[in-house]
């Protein structure tokens, strides 16, 4: 194998560097390099792909480049200080660095021995800037367990979450010492993790007299770095059969710092570098080293709402999308189009998804903004599956089981630093999940002393910790999707719903929408939903749906947009939404076998999922029409019961509506009911505008009540 010219090399990088001419006719890198010289920018990206499109270029230095990177990351600050032009603009004001660098250069001619290595200042503590290499564009990002031997020393792309991350720590990069004795200034230059400082002054003078010159070391002189270690684990679609996710180390440093937390979905490109053991960890491996990456560039491949800004396309996709109307049904079914029917669970996870704007009062109460959602139903209803959709949809999301989860895993845990061995807080499933959705399948199979370790989470959105002399609060923001099975695996309609549902009033009262999915025989809907399934299995596609299902990223992209509007509940509404409440707990308080728990939180859930469908909208105002579908959903959720309650009465659903009218017109001592107050009153009970029509036709034949032909308002005839 030739030996490589690495002169040669770095002539070329600054041919690169003077000569390279981007798509827009602008001199790319020798504009960055002004901006480095004018101190605006600290970071300088060489990207490959500029590097393979450079005529003047060498064929074979891109190779050399992506197979031996950390040798040629030196190689291009080499060249930049060649190339570095002068500042065009004035600095403004002296830093500590431009002060020191003036006094060292006066002083070189005095006070340095210019034969002494040691006493030559390094390029290191000169520069201003960092050099980062970035990989292909095109290049597809590997699975950690493809990340082989073979791959040290060259660019790697790599795809993962982010599992824990160190606080920022300065790194020493160049080491200063002065001598007591002969006043030079000594420098060493770190390379590691860790290093043995200089005891004795190794300069010429000293050595000449014979004399031990104590060094002192020079914080101040010294050059730092910021520096943060983090873990990225695999993702689980990468993980083969029976086999565990892999984690790997990242070492970030300088401006790269602070891009990542806990939960992130990024794509990190980087140098694969081994590491030896230090210490008594050293004793016991031997020859055995550690791997690290040194990233090099950092891109977040699913976006938090707030961090989201919309392109030019999605922009018009979005208003093409209100401009064509029914938004609301189109967006809610185009959540898991494989899965049949579930129309109003989808609904409500879409609101779940956009959530309502978190209150924070003057005195410092917060009263949250999230919505948490329960599926309670029978086996083989596709909880699941709609729990695992949500979490790749919404941008940050953790899906874990019941079982498989403890209190300290969903909450957080403590354990020692590898870097600085000091004890540490770890954030479970909630705390990486702050600011998206926690999904929790198998709700029920959990222990009751893990379970309240979520109460905590659910209203206050904090997690609480005092252990191992750490007291403190972590954020958990999120929004809670829990799916469960009844006590005894499948619903029993020979027992009351608390019996069934068998979860303690005081987490129910905390779920905004307890959502009972019960599987009942019926020809039907059982033909179709095999025929739906049949069709996805032939051809890996739902069945068309008379329009095109939108992707995961437009509906991000909505959502993002939709999330930045603050909607607010108008005084002309309060009354309505307050009478809509205390109905509600009448309702129950007559029901022999209430199957909900109504407390005042049921009231704020009903605002919540209210500002969520304002929010849709893009209104900053809750108009009636809102209130109506949040109390429509509130009664949808237990549609399987009423279903099964009326077939024990042995009512038809028009002898129900006349019911359902007639009682609500006696409540409010009255004979005239308008139409649309009639159809409110049976959407909360699960029926539909054209069985309202009929059975309207039905009684006004039968001289109950007279209706008027253009409004449709009701007026009973007083016998």
């Amino acid at each position: 194998m030739p030996k490589p010219d690495f002169k040669g090399d770095r002539e070329l990088c600054k041919d690169f560097l003077r000569n390279f001419i981007a798509d827009n006719g602008e001199s790319k890198y020798m504009d960055m390099l002004q901006q480095v010289a004018n101190r605006k920018l600290r970071s300088i990206d060489i990207e490959l792909d500029d590097l393979r499109n450079f005529e003047g270029g060498d064929e074979g230095l891109v190779e050399r480049v992506r197979s031996n990177a950390r040798r040629y990351v030196g190689l291009f600050a080499e060249a930049i200080d060649d190339v570095l032009p002068e500042p065009t603009e004035t600095l403004a004001g002296d830093d500590d660095y431009d002060i020191l660098m003036r006094q060292r250069l006066d002083d070189t001619a005095d006070n340095t021995d210019t034969s002494d290595p040691l006493q030559k200042m390094p390029p290191e503590i000169k520069r201003f800037f960092e050099v980062h290499l970035k990989a292909f564009v095109k290049e597809k990002a590997q699975a950690l367990r493809e990340v082989r031997a073979c791959h040290i020393g060259q660019i790697v792309k790599i795809r993962g979450i982010i599992t824990r991350c160190t606080d920022v720590k300065p790194l020493m990069q160049v080491a200063v010492y002065t001598c007591e004795e002969c006043g030079f200034e000594i420098y060493q230059e770190v390379t590691a993790r860790s290093f043995m400082p200089l005891l004795e002054c190794p300069s010429t003078r000293c050595r000449t007299n014979n004399t031990k010159g104590q060094l002192i070391l020079q914080l101040r002189a010294s050059k730092f770095l910021k520096f943060q270690e983090a873990k990225i684990q695999e993702l689980a679609e990468h993980v083969p059969k029976g086999h565990i996710p892999r984690s790997m180390t990242v070492n970030i440093q300088g401006d790269l710092t602070r891009k990542v937390g806990p939960g992130d979905m990024v794509e990190i490109s980087g140098i694969f570098l081994p590491t030896p053991f230090t210490g008594f960890r050293a004793m016991r491996a031997g020859l055995v080293a550690d791997t690290y990456l040194e990233a090099m560039s950092i891109t977040h491949f699913k976006k938090r709402y707030e961090e989201y800004v919309l392109r030019g396309d999605e922009q018009e996709t979005i208003e093409k999308l209100i401009d064509e109307g029914d938004t609301y049904n189109r967006l809610a079914r185009s959540l898991a189009p494989e899965i049949f029917g579930h129309d109003d669970v989808k609904k409500a996870l879409l609101l779940l998804l956009v959530g309502a704007p978190t209150r924070k009062l003057s005195d410092g109460m917060k009263i949250r903004g999230d919505l948490h959602i329960c599926l309670m139903g029978d086996p083989g209803v596709a909880k699941s599956q709609l729990l695992k959709y949500m979490v790749n949809v919404a941008p940050r999301g953790v899906y874990t089981t019941g079982r498989g989860s403890s209190g300290v895993g969903l909450t957080a845990a403590v354990h020692k630093d590898s870097v600085t061995g000091e004890m540490v807080l770890e954030g479970g499933a909630l705390v990486l999940a702050d600011m998206g959705i926690c999904a929790i399948d198998e709700f029920d199979k959990m222990e009751e002393s893990d379970r309240t370790a979520i109460h905590e989470v659910m209203e206050q959105q904090t997690v609480s910790i005092a252990k191992a002399g750490i007291t403190t609060s972590l954020n958990a923001r999120t929004a809670v999707l829990a799916a469960a099975n009844p006590a005894w695996g499948r619903y029993d309609m020979r027992r009351t719903p608390a019996e069934n549902i068998n979860l303690p009033s005081a987490l129910l009262s905390r779920f905004d929408l307890m959502w009972l999915i019960l599987d009942r025989a019926d020809m039907d809907s059982d033909l179709e939903l095999a025929r739906h399934v049949l069709h996805v299995h032939q051809k890996c596609e739902p069945p068309p749906l008379g329009f095109a299902p939108l992707d995961a990223s437009i509906l991000r992209a909505y959502i993002s947009a939709a999330r930045k509007v603050t909607p607010w509940v108008p005084r002309d509404l309060t009354e309505y939404v307050a009478t809509a409440y205390s109905a509600m707990r009448q309702e129950e308080a007559q029901s022999a076998a209430p199957y909900s728990y109504t407390t005042a939180r049921t009231l704020l859930s009903i605002l919540r999922i209210s500002e969520a469908l304002a929010r849709l909208r893009f209104s900053t105002v809750v108009a009636q029409s809102d209130v109506d579908e949040a109390l429509r959903l509130m009664q949808m959720s237990k549609f399987s019961l009423y279903s099964d309650e009326r077939k024990k009465s042995g009512l038809d659903a028009i002898s129900d509506i006349y019911s359902i009218i007639r009682d609500e017109a006696a409540r409010l001592n009255t004979l005239d009911v308008s139409y649309g107050h009639a159809l409110n009153w049976i959407s909360r009970k699960a029926y539909t505008e054209a069985q309202l029509k009929e059975c309207l036709e039905e009684y006004a034949a039968l001289n109950v009540w007279q209706i008027d032909q253009s409004t449709f308002d009701i007026h009973f005839i007083d016998n």
